[in-house]
């Protein structure tokens, strides 16, 4: 993708919608990468397509939030590398990129996203009042949008090529793509992530309403081991539980600002229109407000 930085000892690999990947210059590919560097952008996207201009500031923050939550999440395996540890001929993380940048060991990646749902919202709300089902799981009638379901529940998606949607699976789905093991320890695992997420944040006055999860295998271990990003505003639905308290149920701390915008300055034919300055701040705004909410 055009706008991904040239770092001195790294090779760009890949750029998705909002991240870059690098290795080092020394490996001919993932493959035999000791480390991969990913690079949070400020890059934003919307109804599948990325947008002009990005969010300032957006990468570092998001990072910091990632990191924050990988150092709380004690007992899960995450595909941080320590430095200390690293091959003594591993180029240095470039400082240009040092705050929104991770230096992680590669993994076997799974090819499915781990949703998590503990609220009735979005595409969730959409399929219930057709069916009172949420990707297929039955659930209580007479469910409000953005109601706290009686439990979490877990519904996972088919990883898309880029520039494709994700699709939503049955377990049983999941259970023919990796086996029933690591199926049920993808599941389970994520719902304890989500828990116990989810306690933190309410102890900071903030709801965790879903979230996704990504996983891979050592490649020396074959340890199921957290990915990606983790936890953050891109990834996961947060609320101020003051604010949810008082009724609003979609002032969520992520970039809802940015598609309510669009989707009432653009048909979604042709280029995405350019974001003004003030989307741009309050979104920038709400990201950091998680952040210091969550890290005071």
């Amino acid at each position: 993708m055009s706008g991904s930085p040239v770092l001195d000892g790294w090779t760009h690999l890949y750029s998705g919608k909002v991240r870059d990947l690098y290795v080092p210059s020394s490996s001919e590919g993932l493959d035999d990468a000791p480390a991969v560097l990913v690079v949070a952008s400020d890059r934003v996207s919307a109804f599948d397509h990325v947008l002009e201009p990005g969010i300032t500031d957006k990468g570092s923050l998001l990072t910091s939030l990632s990191l924050w939550w990988f150092a709380r999440l004690d007992g899960v395996p995450n595909h941080l590398l320590d430095p200390a540890a690293a091959p003594a001929d591993l180029p240095a993380v470039p400082a240009s990129v040092a705050d929104r940048a991770m230096l992680v060991k590669p993994l076997d990646m799974f090819p499915i996203e781990c949703v998590v749902r503990g609220y009735l919202v979005g595409s969730g709300w959409l399929e219930y009042q057709e069916s009172q089902t949420v990707c297929g799981l039955a659930l209580p009638s007479g469910l409000s949008s953005g109601d706290r379901l009686p439990e979490p529940i877990y519904t996972p998606a088919f990883k898309a090529e880029l520039g494709e949607h994700d699709e939503n699976i049955t377990f049983e789905r999941t259970v023919e793509l990796v086996g029933t093991e690591t199926a049920t320890a993808l599941r389970d695992l994520s719902l304890e992530i989500y828990s116990r997420a989810a306690a933190v944040a309410a102890e900071r006055g903030v709801i965790l309403a879903d979230t996704k999860f990504e996983f891979g295998a050592d490649r020396a271990t074959g340890e199921i081991t957290l990915a990606d990003e983790v936890l953050t505003s891109d990834s996961s639905r947060y609320w101020d539980a003051e604010v949810y308290a008082s009724g609003n149920r979609t002032d969520s701390f992520d970039k809802q600002i940015v598609r309510n915008w669009l989707a009432a300055h653009w048909d979604r034919t042709g280029a995405p229109p350019v974001l003004p300055p003030e989307v741009v701040e309050q979104t920038a705004a709400r990201y950091r407000e998680l952040l210091g909410r969550l890290t005071a």
